[in-house]
């Protein structure tokens, strides 16, 4: 199983000052959709971390992200193991197909391959 990143989640109401505070450290807005908020490295675009204020279509905003090269044979895999999915594999509107697991400790992981989006109507 090849992991492409693992991104920090964290949960946050105040998307600006997050924003100011990570700045500090070097990151920059390189994605927003609202509800979620990607950082980067200006210098490292692979290093980032994602403000939550909530997740738009599952029911937990989860701890990490996992992005991984085949999100189907690592669902396949974890299920087999008996793990706890807490969201089913979901094409998403965004371009990724993902589902949330929780790992030993209690922490919801979001597991993605990214995907081309459906065409529009």
């Amino acid at each position: 199983m090849y992991v492409r990143r693992v991104v920090p989640n964290i949960r946050s109401n105040a998307p600006e000052e997050s924003t100011d505070f990570y700045g500090v450290l070097g990151f920059e807005e390189v994605m927003n959709h609202g509800w979620i908020m990607t950082l980067a490295s200006a210098r490292n675009p692979t290093v980032q971390l994602s403000l939550m204020s909530e997740d738009r279509t599952a029911p937990v905003v989860p701890g990490l992200s996992v992005e991984v090269a085949d999100v189907d044979a690592v669902y396949a895999a974890m299920r087999e193991r008996g793990a706890e999915i807490v969201y089913p594999l979901t094409d998403e509107e965004w371009g990724v197909r993902r589902y949330f697991v929780r790992d030993p400790n209690g922490t919801v992981v979001n597991v993605l391959s990214h995907h081309s989006p459906p065409a529009a109507p």
